[in-house]
């Protein structure tokens, strides 16, 4: 098995391994499904190891030998973006099993964190000024890692991880494998929000923050950012409700 260290861990080299090698029958399960996320120990620190499903046919040659893995690209991209100092759970180490011609099982290891909510928890705060606040502070959050032409692919409700600080709020990007680096036009940045939420009264909050940053027309942007959330929950539920008929007809 390939493993990169980050530099602080590669004393942790064989506690490591120790992990990967027993990652099915031990550990902490927080999710499963697609993917599997579990948490251990690492000589008293808490991790979280992420164990990505094994590619289709395809992918098992295309990431071996013309792709990043993305185990690979999620250690990568969380280095990246803590030089840029956008905060992400610190990246620990990545693993593949590499095959003579195909990639088998990847591996993302780093830091655990706790945190307090995510933004899909924000539509249920009963507080409604603390619930304008959040999101005022979660939109500018996402302005600045569009100014350092970042774009994250996942912008979704579950992975950006929310702590209360004191009187502030503190913002943690996960499931990093996705992600472009660019400079965004305006319709990109619209985009990016299209997939956080179907609340008009949410989309209309954070289109007036961002107007207020960027000095665009506040009527331009909340039209352009709710069309571009439409069209994907449009393109959500139609694949929902196919997917609900291929069930029902295998059956």
């Amino acid at each position: 098995m390939k493993i990169e260290y980050a530099d602080a861990f590669k004393g942790e080299a064989k506690r490591i391994e120790q992990i990967l090698a027993d990652f099915s029958e031990s550990g902490k399960t927080l999710s499963s499904g697609r993917n599997t996320i579990k948490t251990f120990d690492l000589n008293g620190r808490q991790v979280n190891v992420k164990s990505f499903r094994v590619p289709n046919l395809i992918n098992k040659i295309v990431y071996r030998f013309f792709r990043k893995s993305k185990a690979e690209r999620s250690f990568s991209y969380a280095q990246y973006l803590l030089s840029r100092e956008i905060a992400t759970p610190f990246p620990v180490a990545y693993a593949e099993e590499c095959k003579w011609l195909s990639l088998g099982h990847s591996f993302y290891i780093c830091d655990h964190l706790e945190y307090d909510f995510t933004f899909r928890d924000i539509e249920n705060f009963e507080d409604k000024e603390q619930k304008e606040e959040v999101l005022r502070a979660f939109t500018r959050f996402t302005y600045d890692i569009h100014e350092k032409n970042i774009e994250f692919l996942d912008h979704s409700p579950g992975n950006t991880l929310i702590r209360i600080n004191g009187d502030h709020f503190e913002f943690f990007l996960v499931d990093l494998n996705r992600m472009n680096f660019k400079r965004l036009d305006f319709k990109q940045r619209m985009k990016n929000f299209s997939r956080l939420t179907p609340s008009k009264e949410i989309i209309e909050i954070i289109a007036n923050e961002y107007a207020t940053l960027t000095a665009w027309n506040e009527q331009e942007v909340f039209e352009t950012m709710w069309q571009f959330t439409q069209e994907f929950q449009e393109k959500f539920y139609r694949k929902k409700r196919l997917k609900k008929q291929l069930k029902f007809w295998k059956n």
